[in-house]
């Protein structure tokens, strides 16, 4: 056909396009730990007010509920500190990430994944983890987790000593919680959900080239 493209290519190019597009809505995303890119030096130069701006208290009301700290208490403070020690930090990016290792930490050590473990947690954290998975392959018992739901998620406190960012984090989920004997039977937990509280707390090095915040604590609130 004179005087105009084939409509196979035309199908062509749309079909590409197509693609191009969904290509930068995935790749354009940031999951897990990451840190946002750097912002330029306008970010640095900000002043205190514009920084509280970006810090100010939020709360996400249903369920998956998150708060920030109020940018005037202490742990708003200290939030402000570790942003001024890394540009990059930002609270509720740091909870998108704290959601996903929490999700992580939890089915891997039920699975007894002591790689994936490894990758999330300190050195000495991580050995209590492992401790915990050998007296249960010792035992020949198995445990299985279901996490049902995230409820909530509050930083509940800050501190920055020298370049050391600490964050404690209020996690209420959802779970089912249960260990089975080698005979099949329950030793301990039950099939019922149960809302459990968790204060997990991570820590990163803010001039480390990993953005990697590794679990150093955890406890039952």
């Amino acid at each position: 056909m004179s005087g105009g493209l084939p409509i196979d290519l035309i199908l062509f190019a749309m079909v590409a396009a197509f693609l191009v597009l969904r290509l930068r809505s995935v790749l354009g995303r940031r999951t897990g730990f990451e840190r946002p890119p750097a912002e330029a030096t306008p970010d640095v130069a900000r002043s205190l007010p514009a920084r509280e701006a970006e810090l100010a208290p939020t709360v996400q009301p249903g369920p998956g509920a998150r708060s920030l700290p109020d940018p005037q208490s202490p742990v708003g403070q200290a939030l402000l500190r570790i942003r001024g020690a890394d540009p990059s930090f930002d609270p509720g990016v740091f909870l998108n990430g704290a959601e996903g290792a929490f999700r992580m930490v939890v089915q891997a050590f039920a699975a007894g994944d002591r790689q994936t473990l490894r990758d999330l947690l300190s050195e000495e954290s991580f050995a209590g983890f492992d401790q915990a998975i050998s007296a249960r392959e010792t035992a020949g018992e198995t445990q299985r987790t279901e996490l049902r739901a995230i409820n909530e998620m509050a930083i509940e406190a800050a501190e920055l000593r020298g370049t050391i960012a600490d964050i404690t984090v209020r996690i209420v989920s959802d779970q089912v919680n249960l260990i089975t004997a080698q005979d099949g039977s329950i030793s301990a937990g039950a099939e019922a959900v149960t809302e459990i509280t968790d204060l997990w707390t991570f820590q990163r090095d803010t001039r480390a080239s990993d953005p990697t915040w590794k679990l150093v604590g955890t406890r039952s609130a």
